[in-house]
C-alpha cells in the first residue's frame, strides 16, 4: 500500500504546497478507516506469510541444515516482523486520527455488539416522550417473540433431521 498513514507532527499541511495542503485537509474518517481496513488486511497477510515459512521450517532433529538456507528464512521472518510492526504502528496512528476526528461517535464496543446470552443492559434514554419508551417496548417485546419463535423452529428442524438421519442408518 502506498498510502502515508497520518503522522503526529506540528499538524496537517504545514509546509507543503496548496494543493497538498488542501489534500490532507480533506481527508476523511471514512477515507482513514478505508486505509485502516487496507492496513489490516496486509498485516493479516503477513501474519500468514510468517506462519507458513515457520510450517515450512524444520526442527533441528540432528539434521544439518544449509547455513545459507537458515539465513534465508531468517531474514525473511526477520523482515516479515519489522513490517508487522510498522503496520501496527499505521494502524494506531490511524486510530487515533480516527478518535480526534469523531469525538462525538466514542462508544465503548460493548455499547455496540452485545454478547451472546447477555441481557442488554438498560439504555440510556434521554428524556424520550412516553410514546417512545412505550414503542421501545414494544418492539423488544416483538424480538423477543421472534427469538422464541426461531428457537422453537430451529428445535424443530434439528428433530427432522435427526429423524431422517435414523430413518437413512436403519435402511443400511
Amino acid at each position: 500500500m502506498s498510502t502515508a498513514a497520518p503522522q503526529k507532527g506540528p499538524g496537517p499541511g504545514v509546509g507543503l504546497p496548496g494543493p497538498q495542503q488542501q489534500q490532507l485537509r480533506e481527508i476523511s474518517p471514512v477515507y482513514l478507516c478505508r486505509i485502516g481496513q487496507e492496513t489490516v488486511q496486509d498485516i493479516v497477510t503477513r501474519t500468514m506469510e510468517i506462519f507458513q515459512i515457520t510450517r515450512a521450517t524444520q526442527l533441528p532433529n540432528g539434521v544439518t541444515q544449509s547455513q545459507a538456507a537458515y539465513q534465508d528464512r531468517f531474514g525473511k521472518l526477520q523482515e516479515h516482523l519489522r513490517q508487522l510492526t510498522l503496520l501496527f504502528r499505521k494502524l494506531r496512528l490511524l486510530y487515533e486520527r480516527c478518535v480526534e476526528m469523531t469525538p462525538d461517535l466514542q462508544e465503548s464496543p460493548a455499547e455496540l455488539v452485545p454478547y451472546v446470552c447477555e441481557e442488554p443492559e438498560a439504555v440510556r434514554m434521554e428524556s424520550c416522550s412516553p410514546a417512545v419508551i412505550q414503542e421501545r417496548r414494544e418492539v423488544l417485546e416483538k424480538v423477543r417473540q421472534k427469538n422464541q419463535e426461531m428457537k422453537v423452529l430451529m428445535d424443530q428442524m434439528r428433530n427432522l433431521l435427526w429423524d431422517v438421519n435414523a430413518m437413512l442408518t436403519m435402511r443400511k
